[in-house]
């Protein structure tokens, strides 16, 4: 299967570090060998790259992890295909405009029947399930809302939504407008939240360790989820399967469990 990395933060922050655990798992300590992609978000702009080249030995990757994109989200995915050839119309993120803003998506696990499910004016490019589940997810949400509803009312949407889409099979994913990141574990997620004292992480992928205090300010506040944890000697947080957690600026902003999903 895919594995996914996410990051919420409350100032602009370095993904580097993660990311370099995440591509190596791209091809050197994992077989997720069919293409990879990130997406940041810098205000209303989605700035975003895809591969259909391995992660571990993609020039596209290398470059990405010495050159410093700050974001406050940032999605990644590396993919290991069972739906869909290797192909670039097929790596995640997915980006599709809703509302007058950028929604990327990235999806681990398969979907049995998803592309029986109708969709309207969001069609997918490619072929994977993935990619149809996000566009019947926005279309879902504009005949709910023809306009971008409350905080609260989207959370609730996302969170029933999401549940009817792991009726299906495996539904881990990430979901972000670049404001608020929207998450559904239905077999492994998992997050680490960083804030002051900082201290040092080491990578488990990859000969790699940051002293966090030193690159950041005493009220940065950063949360990375991954479907596996990427360091060794920090506690990451497991997500509850069958659970939709949604975060902004680096904090836990709600936990939805044991949600129905609404009737289709």
């Amino acid at each position: 299967m895919c594995e996914l990395l996410a990051m919420s933060a409350n100032v602009p922050t370095d993904i580097r570090f993660s990311f370099s655990a995440l591509s190596q798992r791209g091809g050197v300590t994992g077989k997720h060998t069919d293409g990879w992609g990130i997406s940041f978000y810098e205000d209303k702009g989605c700035r975003s790259l895809h591969d259909p080249n391995p992660s571990a030995h993609s020039e596209l990757a290398k470059f990405l992890r010495a050159y410093p994109i700050k974001s406050r989200i940032v999605i990644a995915h590396v993919r290991k295909a069972n739906r869909g050839r290797v192909a670039l119309e097929n790596t995640h993120p997915f980006i599709r405009e809703m509302w007058g803003q950028n929604w990327s998506f990235a999806h681990n696990g398969q979907l049995k029947g998803i592309k029986k499910r109708t969709l309207g004016q969001y069609e997918p490019v490619g072929a994977t399930d993935s990619e149809h589940a996000f566009c019947w997810l926005l279309h879902q949400l504009r005949q709910m809302y023809p306009t971008r509803p409350s905080d609260y009312k989207l959370e609730r949407a996302f969170s029933e939504l999401f549940a009817s889409l792991r009726e299906l099979g495996v539904f881990n994913a990430l979901l972000s407008d670049g404001r608020t990141l929207y998450t559904s574990c239905s077999t492994k997620l998992c997050y680490i939240r960083r804030v002051a004292p900082f201290g040092r992480a080491s990578l488990i992928d990859e000969d790699m360790e940051v002293d966090f205090a030193a690159e950041t300010s005493p009220n940065d506040k950063v949360i990375v989820i991954a479907s596996q944890p990427l360091t060794s000697n920090e506690t990451w947080t497991h997500f509850t399967a069958g659970s939709t957690v949604i975060f902004r600026d680096g904090d836990v902003i709600r936990h939805y469990e044991g949600v129905v999903a609404p009737p289709l």
